[in-house]
């Protein structure tokens, strides 16, 4: 994301004094985090049911009522691949709805760098493991 413009607002003191906070416990820039949280809010506007969550591996798009994007978005993929539709591939693997499924399609097309780049991550840390598996002795 560029750094192209500048917004001046006026809050209320109380949600400065949270903000203040939340950027405090976080060590990020209070600039930088509400720069973020209003994009956050505006992909949630866009995209109902995608929320925001943070974890081990990082904040990330997620379903309101499933996983996260980037793994349905890996499956869709692996679902081309197979003879058939992608969404009723995916929905009998997974049990996730067609609705869901496309959710994350939208998404993933609207922000395919974040979502591959989550993908390509959780790749590299699988194979990681796989390798590190490969070494350890056998009982």
């Amino acid at each position: 994301m560029g750094r192209t413009g500048q917004l001046t607002t006026r809050m209320d003191s109380d949600v400065i004094a949270r903000l203040d906070r939340c950027s405090t416990e976080r060590g990020e820039a209070k600039s930088r985090l509400a720069e973020r949280l209003i994009d956050e809010g505006l992909r949630m506007i866009e995209f109902p049911g995608i929320v925001f969550v943070d974890g081990p591996t990082g904040r990330r798009a997620t379903l309101t009522d499933g996983p996260d994007v980037w793994e349905i978005v890996g499956d869709i993929k692996r679902a081309k691949a197979c003879k058939g539709d992608p969404v009723a591939i995916v929905a009998r693997g997974t049990g996730l709805r067609p609705d869901q499924i496309r959710l994350a399609a939208a998404y993933y097309g609207r922000y395919p760098a974040e979502v591959d780049a989550r993908i390509e991550r959780n790749q590299r840390l699988h194979d990681d493991a796989e390798a590190a598996l490969s070494r350890l002795p056998v009982a």
